[in-house]
């Protein structure tokens, strides 16, 4: 018999649980059982969410949640649940809507008061272990809320997130409002901080494939000058940080996340086909390397790497002026000072993140600073293996080994889908996340829609590919409620319609509608126009509807044409005919 008294987190599958299993918090892992004790005992539950990289959920971690005063109170009258959001991104997401439904805003860690049936009672995210200014302590709120809920338990309503679908956007307007959001002195789009938005630079450069439009050209030049430049970029080892604090994109939130560096390969590598900057290849090429040399471990890749080294943020990253004056020469120090921004002052906390003034070449002072770099103590790593993200990253491949020239990257792309199959597929359910020899045996949209979608990639170049192609698909559309898509069928949690919103990574949605469009122009089946969905919340959606729309080439011919001889919006396909088919006409093949 389970114990409740004590903290169970120490046997967790999930580096995020085990970071939690030494506070005084009696946490638990979500299970039917615990929520059955819920309601045995009559205890309302804490679920908090986060995940092993985040920041604020280390510093929750060592504050509120190891305070013996706050544990002592939640241990009395509440029974206590940990979740990994990228173990159960079902639970995160329908507690991600009750919160930005109560306040407009959310983040994490993600802390929601529940009934023991499951109703949110009241949500937040950071809180102090003590008041600090106007932000009352962690405790405080945990005794009005177990107030609240003594008095008004009976009356808590349910919460049903609604299947929304976005609303219908007419293509001409589609530019002109992603422009709206465009910074158009820092690149990106935002006021504020500022994210890689994936998803739109990836439709506008789509776009810019179709037409040459100034407004296009522009949002896109600008966004990825800033993102290769400046501090979301790791100039010295390649890859890119999570996000810039600022809208002038100086000062990274420094973890790394997997998903970042698979968007950020198949958006340069496409760039360099579109735009023909060749600053582009090499931008590609670093990430490469840090997905080789910081994520890949046995043939997978791991989830992500940790904003802080030691409790301190940025840590690994930082230079001091001094710092960079003794490691180098006076040559080598007068070069890197004319190629970078760095000053006695510091750009962060008295340091300085490295910023790129120009292009000039300065590899030999990179490389020797590095390995002063990986000298130093290193940010800690998650390497749980999630299985979508892994498929996103052998998307990744798949483009980049056309766009850059790279046919071994494509051959990587196979075998890496060919694991994540040896792995994680039993014949029927697709399983989620890998660590420590356990297999997390729940199955997810996003995970089938990423791999099927990197599979009908694959069988563009290889008919052998037809078979899976053809299984996952099926095991695809069992995700499908009548015309909705349910992000999972876990038995221990409520139905979770999937979302649509494409930020930071294409939404499960998004993937299953573009692997099936994509399947069924392989299967040389018709497919029907579909229609804009509203401008950057489905803007890797509105990628499927451009393809549906004919505003990619689709390309059939006996064997297979050159990567390079093709349009950056082409499908390949094979027959025995030798045809463009491309905005509603089909003609000969001039490739």
């Amino acid at each position: 018999m389970k114990k409740y008294n004590k903290n169970n987190l120490e046997k967790s599958s999930s580096p995020y649980l085990l970071q939690h299993h030494v506070n005084p918090v009696w946490w638990q892992e979500w299970s039917e059982n615990v929520i059955k004790y819920s309601s045995e005992t009559g205890k309302p539950l804490l679920v908090s969410v986060g995940y092993s990289t985040c920041h604020w959920c280390h510093v929750m971690a060592s504050e509120a949640f190891s305070d013996e005063r706050t544990a002592n109170f939640l241990n009395d009258n509440f029974v206590c649940i940990k979740v990994d959001r990228e173990q159960r991104p079902d639970i995160d997401q329908y507690l991600m809507d009750f919160i930005q439904k109560q306040t407009g805003r959310g983040g994490w860690p993600l802390n929601v008061f529940l009934t023991p049936s499951l109703d949110p009672i009241f949500a937040l995210t950071y809180a102090p272990a003590s008041q600090t200014g106007a932000m009352n302590s962690f405790l405080a709120i945990v005794q009005q809320v177990y107030t609240y809920y003594q008095k008004h338990s009976v009356d808590t309503p349910s919460f049903i997130p609604a299947a929304e679908i976005p609303e219908v956007a007419e293509e001409d307007s589609l530019i002109k409002a992603l422009s709206g959001y465009f910074d158009r002195m820092n690149g990106g789009f935002g006021n504020s901080q500022k994210f890689p938005s994936h998803s739109t630079l990836l439709f506008l450069l789509y776009q810019l494939a179709v037409g040459n439009d100034p407004l296009t050209r522009d949002m896109c030049s600008k966004t990825l000058e800033a993102m290769r430049l400046r501090g979301l970029n790791d100039h010295l080892q390649g890859g890119i940080f999570r996000y810039c604090v600022d809208a002038k994109w100086t000062i990274p939130h420094f973890e790394k996340m997997l998903y970042d560096q698979a968007m950020a390969l198949w958006i340069y590598s496409l760039a360099y086909r579109v735009l023909g900057n060749t600053a582009y290849i090499e931008m590609a090429e670093n990430v490469l390397r840090c997905l080789e040399e910081s994520f890949e471990q046995d043939g997978f890749y791991i989830t992500a790497h940790d904003a802080d080294t030691g409790h301190v943020e940025g840590a690994t990253y930082i230079w001091s002026f001094n710092e960079l004056r003794e490691a180098l020469t006076d040559e080598e120090f007068s070069g890197f000072q004319n190629a970078y921004h760095f000053t006695a002052e510091g750009n962060f906390e008295g340091g300085n993140h490295l910023i790129r003034n120009n292009d000039e070449p300065v590899k030999e002072i990179e490389e020797k600073l590095l390995a002063l770099r990986k000298a130093r103590k290193q940010p800690s790593d998650d390497d749980k293996i999630l299985c979508g993200q892994n498929a996103l990253v052998a998307i990744a491949y798949t483009q980049a080994g056309r766009f850059l020239g790279r046919p071994d990257l494509e051959v990587k792309a196979g075998a890496l889908v060919n694991r994540l199959t040896d792995r994680f597929w039993d014949g029927t359910t697709l399983a989620h996340s890998y660590y420590k020899d356990i297999l997390q045996q729940q199955g997810f949209l996003s995970d089938a829609a990423a791999l099927f979608t990197a599979i009908t990639m694959l069988r563009e170049s290889d008919p052998e590919w037809q078979h899976p192609m053809n299984i996952f698909e099926q095991y695809l559309l069992s995700f499908m409620d009548g015309e909705k898509w349910v992000e999972s069928h876990g038995e221990d949690f409520r139905t979770v319609y999937a979302s649509w919103f494409d930020h930071p990574v294409p939404s499960g949605v998004s993937l299953a509608e573009l692997g099936l469009v994509r399947s069924a122009l392989l299967n040389g089946k018709e497919i029907s126009a579909k229609k804009y969905r509203q401008p950057y919340q489905s803007d890797f959606y509105n990628i499927t509807v451009m393809i549906s729309n004919g505003l990619f080439h689709t390309v059939t011919s006996p064997g297979s044409i050159n990567w390079n001889n093709l349009p950056a919006n082409s499908i390949q396909l094979r027959g025995d005919i030798s045809q463009d088919c491309y905005m509603g006409s089909c003609g000969k093949l001039e490739y």
